[in-house]
């Protein structure tokens, strides 16, 4: 109760701070960078605002040496925990009680400053709000008021070596024991915070041979991890696989504490997976756009700006409505969520389908924009880039997005 309202606190002096705001400096952050301002409301610029200044202060200085390093930054995600940033939309008893909607005006801030960070963020909320969302009262008191607040760390483990696309076909076993606890076995790849997590929420099939979801502690005996995958992008987050050799997880740790009720969970969390990591390309792109737009102001060729020639100006206004447009179905699938629209899931795959792919270009035109020295690690766009061709993969495949779009718009199955 003090954590909540501790979060509320922080956001509602947010809110008093941004509406103290001079009118002039206000209308100049309505117009900034086109649409990103658009249709939102007082507490939603007051969210944004918050993020963009966290985001400046405590990731943005820090993204390139993070990506070089690989380095894994859990002091700032306990700072962003301190901002309400590890619950967005857990319900007030334990988080901010915030929509999807302001989760991903929140998100789309903090992925300006690093994309891989922000992403293993969504990551944490996702698992934080499936704990609040399908956990009994006694799991919701037991593990959110230390992971909300991000001292301790989530991790989601569906995807496993031979299941990738077709998660139902998941191979990790939970038997009943004589003690009346499960017995994990089986191997959990591509695992983003795996080793650093404290929890991994784990999808694996009970003697009825359906899914069922465990919170499990990467601390108990039988549970291990693989080196750190070297990767194009996401550096500044370690992705390894968990293994689960013999893992005895007590009964009470069966989220919800019903049997076969993981898939269903699993699927629920990916919608709003897919407009955060949506969101995330967003973000990045977003910043790959300003990068741009003032690289080409200040580099001349031929004694004139290359802004000033018409190619870089029909670029740039491409890019700018494909950051738009993304913004537009992004914020829209996010309220399809708080609305429990029933396309919701449909609207979330075509968010994440046209998001990523479109900001990834605008990411490449960027770099292009920059010529030879869009290839250097001195400058940002190269790192946003790597960073955000892995989103078109992660949270189901762009080609499974079609497929679940298409069946919604064919009426199929």
């Amino acid at each position: 109760k003090l954590q909540f309202l501790y979060f509320i606190a922080v956001f509602i002096n947010l809110e008093k701070m941004l509406r103290a705001v001079n009118t002039s400096v206000r209308k100049s952050v309505r117009h900034f960078s086109g649409g990103i301002t658009f249709g939102l409301n007082e507490e939603q610029l007051a969210f944004q605002d918050a993020a963009k200044q966290f985001a400046e202060a405590e990731i943005a200085p820090n993204a390139a040496k993070w990506d070089a390093e690989k380095f894994f930054p859990i002091d700032t995600f306990k700072a962003a925990g301190d901002m309400g940033f590890g619950a967005v939309y857990v319900g007030p008893e334990y988080g901010t009680g915030a929509g999807r909607l302001d989760a991903s005006v929140i998100f789309e801030q903090l992925a300006m400053a690093c994309p891989s960070t922000a992403a293993f963020m969504t990551i944490h909320n996702m698992c934080c709000w499936m704990i609040d969302k399908f956990g009994t009262d006694d799991q919701k008191a037991r593990f959110l008021p230390e992971v909300t607040l991000m001292q301790n760390l989530c991790s989601y483990c569906l995807t496993e070596p031979n299941s990738g696309s077709d998660a139902a076909s998941l191979r990790t076993k939970a038997e009943k024991s004589a003690s009346g606890n499960y017995i994990l076995n089986g191997t959990k790849a591509f695992i983003s915070g795996a080793g650093s997590s404290k929890y991994y929420l784990i999808m694996a099939r009970t003697p009825d041979s359906k899914i069922s979801c465990f919170v499990v502690d990467g601390d108990l005996e039988g549970v291990s991890f693989g080196q750190n995958e070297d990767k194009m992008g996401w550096n500044c987050q370690p992705t390894r696989t968990v293994i689960l050799d013999n893992v005895e997880v007590p009964a009470d740790c069966l989220l919800g504490g019903e049997e076969g009720q993981g898939f269903k969970m699993a699927m629920m969390g990916l919608d709003g997976g897919r407009v955060n990591i949506a969101t995330c390309s967003l973000g990045a792109a977003q910043k790959c756009l300003d990068l741009a737009v003032a690289y080409t102001q200040d580099r001349s060729q031929f004694k004139k700006p290359i802004s000033s020639f018409q190619n870089t100006q029909f670029k740039i206004a491409e890019m700018a409505a494909k950051v738009q447009t993304s913004r537009l179905i992004i914020r829209q699938a996010a309220t399809s969520i708080d609305e429990s629209n029933p396309n919701k899931t449909a609207l979330c795959a075509m968010a994440k389908m046209h998001a990523t792919e479109a900001c990834w270009s605008v990411a490449d035109e960027a770099l292009q924009l920059h010529g030879g020295y869009g290839y250097l690690k001195d400058y940002q766009v190269e790192k946003l880039l790597r960073d955000l061709r892995v989103h078109r993969i992660l949270e189901g495949t762009n080609e499974v997005m079609r497929m679940i779009v298409s069946r919604q718009v064919l009426g199929s199955n």
